[in-house]
């Protein structure tokens, strides 16, 4: 069960002691709590429960089927993105290694995602995107430092000198109301000093009654029936599309489709930009030019329902 509490449960000292509540997505980085994960619902971790004790864990790289399953099970997107690297932290502390976290280091839909920010590092070799980060309620706090800091290490040694990893700050609900998504505003990115980079480009999204964003990339393979359309196809039938024809045009049924299952469009105003640069050294890792202005300050709320 996820590790949760409410101001009801406990003394009520002054802010910024008190518990966050579980209707945040996230909290400041100057306050001493540290958000978790456990059946995609988060929670918080205050840094007196004890401290990280890093001889007991160790960092390896993952399978991509023990990965895929961890983030499946615990991210709240559901989803698992295409990954290059992919990192498990393991914990030995009862004598058996338990995977408690995992770190994706991948591939996005565009290379202009990391040669926009990172512009004269090679996009997917000395570029990758940091698309999934999880720990579970169980790791103690400033757990997830360390563990970004030995992935960093690891892919240094293997050519990667530039992470891109962006947040999303827009709060969703699915079509009973039910909140899905909370919003982020990247805390861990700030907590571990990434270079803040703004907004991205505001877009119209697709909301599917369930909550879950059709992209435009999975959009794309439907329409020209792509590799992993069949994902995109069988999310719409499970929520009550009906079956493409043999023939049919695959443009007109995605149109039908979203149509069918009572699909939402949501403005976005753009997700928020952070980029790790990598080196052995303050020198190395400020060389690398960056494509984008630096911002002179972090978000700190997410955005209005």
């Amino acid at each position: 069960m996820p590790r949760t509490a409410t101001p009801q449960s406990l003394p009520i000292p002054p802010f910024p002691h008190i518990l966050p509540t579980n209707d945040l997505g996230e909290f400041p980085t100057a306050t001493p709590w540290c958000q978790r994960w456990n059946g995609r619902q988060h929670s918080f971790r205050h840094v007196s429960d004890g401290g990280f004790d890093a001889q007991r864990y160790t960092v390896e790289i993952l399978p991509e089927r023990d990965a895929k399953a961890f983030v499946l099970k615990h991210h709240y997107s559901r989803s698992f993105p295409s990954a290059r690297f992919r990192y498990g932290l393991f914990d030995h502390g009862t004598g058996e290694a338990k995977l408690c976290g995992v770190a994706i280091f991948g591939i996005p839909v565009r290379s202009a995602v990391l040669s926009l920010p990172l512009p004269d590092l090679e996009p997917y070799v000395e570029s990758l995107e940091g698309s999934r980060f999880v720990l579970l309620d169980e790791v103690p706090a400033n757990g997830e430092s360390w563990f970004l800091a030995r992935c960093f290490n690891a892919l240094l040694g293997r050519g990667v000198r530039g992470v891109v990893s962006f947040a999303d700050p827009v709060p969703r609900t699915d079509a009973s109301g039910a909140v899905v998504a909370v919003g982020h505003v990247g805390t861990i990115y700030q907590a571990t000093n990434a270079v803040y980079l703004g907004r991205a480009t505001p877009r119209t999204i697709k909301l599917l009654p369930n909550g879950v964003v059709l992209n435009e990339r999975m959009a794309q393979k439907v329409r020209r029936q792509e590799q992993g359309h069949e994902y995109a196809e069988r999310l719409l039938l499970s929520l009550g599309a009906a079956p493409m024809r043999a023939g049919a045009d695959p443009r007109a049924w995605l149109r039908e489709a979203l149509e069918t299952v009572g699909a939402r469009n949501l403005r976005h105003r753009g997700v928020h930009r952070y980029v790790y640069r990598l080196g052995k050294n303050r020198r190395e890792r400020e060389s690398i030019r960056l494509g984008l202005p630096m911002s002179d300050s972090y978000p700190k709320v997410s955005d209005l329902w």
